[in-house]
């Protein structure tokens, strides 16, 4: 059984010369339960990136810009590759990016891209959906290359599913770090032993800038955007040590419970403080995090209040790698899509 990218990269090149793409793709997908994507020969040599329609097997698939409107094709999509997003979850992404849907003559989806604007010079991607129908039929290179043209001018991160991770990296993503999926049920919350000189609150509206600011050190750009509407879905509570806020957490309704992330702090003792805050009464409710964090305290801290791991995503960038890895680092991710 192939359980993780790198085994599946590494077994994939094996056989990836000796196999067509489309033969190689239904291999896969027998192996992994996974909807690998590779074109067809004839799809691939159809395929004209550039346009705003195309044929996708039987459809004539045309690009249009979403919008606010598009909620409920994007719930579909969601629900069709088996991802736990809800309506205000996706609500949420169409504020803060933008992106593409394509559809076929009476207007179903069948697929979608987004990004997310990070100040002048950043993006996340995220939301790459293609219908399983259709999928190894060039859609998902087709919306990737429309994003990726809209974000020319900016580095970009991404989380690659493992059925992604070979377009992504023949479109110029490298791999960065992997992502860890921790959900589950919360059990009964023991707190961490007391930091020397850390205290912990409440976040109100005066910490906004700084938390901007400690999130620009630890994300590596600006996302003050995505931040200010994610402080009006979200319960705060931020670490201060001599008079200044050295982290910070969020907490939200997300997918089928909530979601813990944004997590910024400068130690694994200071992430587990500030998750257990959050977590303090929420036993016996679903809850998760993503975390980029190897094992150590703060994962064994997650899976001993029942946020095992659940699953993992590739990290993949193109342009320099921005992330912090020491000092103030994120411990948490705000979804998978917003980094």
């Amino acid at each position: 059984m192939i359980e993780t990218t790198a085994q599946y990269d590494r077994y994939s090149k094996k056989v990836a010369t000796a196999l067509p793409g489309h033969v190689l793709a239904n291999l896969l997908n027998t192996m992994t339960n996974e909807p690998y994507t590779f074109l067809d020969p004839q799809d691939e040599k159809n395929l004209s990136l550039d346009t705003d329609r195309m044929k996708v097997g039987a459809f004539e698939a045309h690009l249009t810009p979403l919008s606010a409107a598009d909620v409920k094709q994007l719930h579909e999509l969601s629900v069709n590759v088996f991802w736990p997003h809800r309506d205000r979850d996706l609500a949420l992404f169409l504020e803060v990016g933008s992106g593409y849907m394509a559809r076929d003559q009476i207007g179903r989806p069948l697929g979608s891209a987004m990004y997310f604007p990070c100040g002048d010079d950043f993006a996340m991607i995220g939301m790459m959906m293609t219908a399983p129908r259709l999928q190894s039929r060039g859609t998902g290179r087709w919306l990737l290359h429309h994003v990726m043209r809209d974000c020319a001018a900016r580095d970009l991160r991404l989380s690659a599913t493992r059925s992604g991770y070979w377009l992504y990296e023949s479109s110029g993503f490298l791999p960065v770090a992997t992502i860890r999926r921790h959900q589950g049920i919360v059990r009964s919350v023991y707190r961490p032993d007391k930091i020397a000189g850390v205290t912990l609150r409440r976040g109100t509206l005066v910490d906004k800038a700084a938390i901007a600011a400690l999130d620009r050190i630890g994300f590596g750009a600006d996302r003050q955007t995505i931040l200010d509407r994610l402080w009006e879905k979200s319960t705060s509570v931020v670490a201060k040590r001599a008079g200044s806020i050295v982290g910070y957490a969020f907490f939200r309704n997300f997918g089928r419970g909530t979601v813990i992330g944004p997590v910024v702090a400068d130690s694994d003792e200071m992430a587990m403080h500030l998750t257990a805050s959050l977590l303090a009464d929420q036993e016996d409710t679903f809850v998760r995090i993503d975390t980029p964090v190897r094992d150590g305290k703060f994962t064994a801290f997650l899976s001993a209040v029942g946020l095992g791991m659940f699953d993992t995503v590739t990290e993949m960038r193109v342009g320099p790698h921005r992330r912090a890895t020491d000092g103030s680092v994120i411990y948490g991710l705000a979804a998978q899509a917003l980094g």
